[in-house]
């Protein structure tokens, strides 16, 4: 593995998000002095907090899996995530409603799921779930150490006895079919396929090796952290403060100072840092911005779909919602057509709304409720340019509303009380590529060593993370970004958790 050259004394992280933080605690456990700039006066990046009206509103990732990957992070200075943060399991992790009507509730324990698919789908349904789910452990098992927790400097990296069984897994084919060798019942097919829309990629198109993904999201577990997501974040910037971390909010960086193809200094708003080495997590076309350059590609980046989220807080909630609720519409196919090809918003849109009151009441005023709805919608480099979504956002706003209202939640409209809308455009002036928080898609030519790599041409001793580079898009691969960007500066590569601590936890029901 390549590792940043000479003295790395100091290092200078910029980007208090996850996986900025992530960093931080690693170099910090590997003896390092680091210096973390942050433009905004919190921590936590996309995962950040809104507080309106007395809601507590988690902005960004809603979805909590694979705690143990932010327990390595608390790890490194001798600490725990599980004494800093109330991780409530999900019982259901999520539930699934479908335009016939019907509901099914994803349950990550395998007996209770197999006795779920048995009432949806029938008997035989529940024995394909069975060998679905020995193909994702298998999955994830072969990929995990060598594919997703790994620093590539070759695409030589890849081979290996690993790379044998995720071939004989089926790994590099797609994952519509790989999923379909198991379920026959098209609504299944949906609960365990869905997660590429994330990852960039429609399931027809998509490496069946994305299945990993529904992994974390149907065997490992689904977590939320008691006070929001965003107490993850914020737990992650006190340890690295108490480990001695100098953590400085309101600082947005302007420049890096250099010397030849050394970074010598983080020049910010209100200060100039000297430094040894520093880690960039902006999303890539800041970062490239700050280093004055941009890498050369065979291909143009392809982006992922983006999203239009509306955060409600509501003076009521109705009951058929779980914490997260899937709301699928009749289409599937033309649906991902148009997110991904055509660049027109969903004709019948799927749904993701998460109603985090329901685990934690506290996050809203008493007898109150917070519905967060996020909406898949084209990138802006084939869906409307991000000035377009200052007419087009409110009436899609509406649409959304109507369309909640159609499917069964009658009077959510009038219902709102506070409400935060957020569409590609402020995506786009967050500095996030072709107005997407989901950075570069996962397709064949951007995934492992074709993806943006964390080490920079031209920079010996700068080091990205975050989703825009190694291993990619979501809150586990984040974390693992920073673990890796750590292991370019420092050389060490810490042990691998293999994830199964988190299934067990799962199935116990605590999350230890």
């Amino acid at each position: 593995m390549r590792t940043v050259p000479g003295r790395t004394d100091h290092v200078v992280v910029v980007g208090a998000g996850l996986s900025g933080l992530s960093a931080a605690l690693h170099l910090l456990g590997a003896g390092r002095r680091v210096t973390v700039v942050e433009r905004d006066p919190q921590p936590g990046g996309r995962a950040g907090r809104l507080d309106r009206g007395g809601y507590r509103v988690d902005t960004g990732p809603t979805v909590l899996t694979m705690p143990d990957l932010a327990d390595e992070a608390f790890a490194a200075v001798g600490d725990s995530l599980y004494d800093r943060v109330d991780l409530i399991p999900l019982h259901p992790a999520y539930r699934a409603r479908f335009a016939d009507g019907s509901t099914l509730d994803v349950h990550t324990e395998a007996e209770a799921m197999e006795a779920e698919v048995e009432r949806f789908a029938g008997p035989g349904e529940a024995a394909g779930y069975r060998r679905l789910r020995r193909w994702l452990e298998d999955l994830y098992r072969a990929q995990t150490r060598h594919f997703i927790d790994a620093n590539f400097d070759s695409p030589l990296d890849l081979l290996g006895p690993d790379l044998v069984r995720l071939a004989a897994l089926g790994g590099f084919g797609r994952l519509a079919p790989g999923i379909g060798r198991h379920l026959s019942d098209e609504r299944l097919r949906r609960v365990f396929s869905f997660q590429s829309l994330y990852a960039g990629v429609p399931p027809k198109r998509a490496l069946a090796a994305y299945a990993v993904i529904a992994y974390m999201d149907t065997v490992a577990g689904v977590y939320f952290p008691r006070g929001g997501m965003h107490a993850l974040p914020r737990a992650m910037a006190d340890a690295a403060a108490e480990a001695g971390a100098d953590l400085r909010f309101g600082q947005g960086v302007t420049r890096l100072e250099r010397t030849g193809e050394r970074i010598t200094a983080v020049v910010t708003d209100d200060d100039r840092i000297p430094c040894d080495a520093v880690v960039l997590t902006p999303d890539l076309p800041v970062t490239y911005r700050l280093l004055g350059r941009t890498p050369r590609r065979p291909l143009r980046l392809t982006h992922a779909p983006s999203a239009v989220v509306l955060h409600a807080g509501t003076d009521r909630t109705w009951p058929e919602l779980a914490h997260h609720t899937l709301s699928f519409g009749g289409a599937w196919h033309g649906t991902f057509d148009e997110l991904t090809r055509t660049g027109r918003l969903m004709s019948d849109p799927s749904l993701l709304i998460t109603r985090p009151t329901v685990t934690d009441p506290d996050l809203a005023p008493a007898g109150r409720h917070l519905h967060y709805v996020l909406a898949p919608c084209p990138n802006t480099d084939i869906g409307p340019d991000a000035t377009a979504w200052s007419d087009l956002g409110p009436a899609y706003r509406d649409s959304v509303v109507t369309e909640l209202e159609r499917r069964g939640l009658t009077g959510f409209g009038a219902s709102v009380e506070e409400e935060c809308l957020v569409t590609p455009a402020d995506w786009h002036a967050q500095g996030h590529a072709a107005g997407t928080p989901f950075s570069a898609a996962h397709t064949f030519a951007q995934t492992g060593p074709f993806r943006p790599r964390n080490l920079v041409s031209g920079t010996e001793n700068a080091v990205l993370a975050g989703c825009g580079t190694t291993p990619g898009v979501g809150v586990p691969t984040v974390l693992l970004s920073g673990k890796l960007a750590a292991a370019r500066v420092t050389g060490r590569q810490p042990p691998h958790r293999t994830g199964l601590r988190a299934v067990r936890s799962t199935t116990e029901g605590t999350p230890s």
